[in-house]
């Protein structure tokens, strides 16, 4: 009977001890200072970062009204949309129903915002910062769900606009790509008579590339990304293209990374044209971003490490002037 009692004394006090260990361990992985907890404090940090941005987006978050076209009045109620806003105002507006100047007359519906803002980044329905970019020099995002596209250089967005993704039998590849080569003044192999100025390749065998065309409120084009003419001008010299190796032949280094993503809602709703029942509706999380981004990352490091070598590389050999 006592030898039971001891053994089970025993048993008892080794399991406390046991217990004791275990959380004294774990206390010493999260002491203060500690790598671990720095990183989860890093992480955190971020996080908190990424939140209060889009906190602040949300107490100025910008209210849209809605101007229908009736159909026996469309003219007239053009000309009145023409006299009520400046030039610059309607610039705005139409960009964010995804049309051009030359393509208003096809405007039934159009989001009006209270505000106006020439950058557009009050209107911003991508996340201003995303911390899963961080070490991502330059990235452009295209949308195909909001026919939207967005730039981002470690993480912060530096701009965004409308586009013309690929039509219903002629859709943009979706997934990462790379900016190629570009020219200032490409003809398109479709068709001759098609000029698509400031054209930046990112496909070079399927020959899809961004560019300035028309933007008629949807996706329309032969598998392009089309652009306004300021954006497309943008685009052009922010993008870096390709390195080849000697004789052209081969790829050395790729240039900027691009993913397009997300379905387009055939024969639906234009999320854009219904902001103001919900002025959220064309916003996509950084949840959703991050979700997106992270299947590509390791392989947009990868290659932005590459072409940083080979960028110093030939750096260093040439002439000093």
């Amino acid at each position: 009977m006592f030898e039971s009692s001891t053994r089970k004394f025993f048993n008892i006090s080794l399991a406390l001890f046991m217990l004791s260990a275990a959380v004294q361990c774990k206390k010493d992985q999260s002491v203060p200072g500690s790598s671990v907890d720095l990183i989860k404090n890093d992480s955190l940090a971020k996080v908190k970062e990424d939140s209060l941005i889009q906190d602040s987006i949300e107490k100025n978050r910008v209210t849209y009204r809605t101007l229908i076209f009736p159909k026996n009045k469309k003219d007239s109620t053009m000309a009145a949309f023409n006299k009520e806003f400046s030039n610059d105002e309607q610039h705005i507006i139409l960009a964010l129903n995804r049309l051009d100047t030359k393509n208003k007359w096809r405007a039934d519906t159009l989001s009006i915002p209270d505000k106006f803002d020439t950058t557009l980044m009050s209107y911003s329905p991508f996340p201003l910062q995303l911390s899963t970019l961080e070490k991502v020099k330059k990235i452009a995002m295209f949308s195909y769900p909001i026919q939207a596209y967005a730039l981002y250089e470690n993480g912060k967005l530096i701009k965004w606009g409308p586009t013309s993704l690929g039509k219903k039998d002629a859709q943009t590849k979706r997934g990462l790509m790379f900016a190629n080569w570009k020219k200032e003044l490409a003809i398109s192999t479709v068709d001759s008579d098609w000029k698509l100025p400031y054209n930046v390749n990112i496909h070079n065998t399927l020959g899809i590339g961004w560019h300035e065309y028309d933007l008629p409120g949807h996706p329309a084009s032969h598998s392009c990304l089309r652009l306004l003419h300021d954006d497309a001008k943008y685009l052009y010299s922010w993008a870096d293209q390709w390195v080849l190796n000697k004789g052209g032949a081969t790829v050395k280094a790729n240039g900027t990374p691009v993913i397009v993503f997300g379905d387009y809602n055939w024969g639906g709703k234009k999320p854009w044209k219904y902001l103001e029942s919900d002025p959220k509706l064309t916003d996509i999380s950084v949840k959703e971003m991050d979700s997106i981004i992270q299947p590509f990352l390791a392989k947009i490091l990868e290659e932005q490490e590459n072409r940083d070598k080979v960028v110093a590389e030939k750096d260093s050999t040439q002439p000093a002037t």
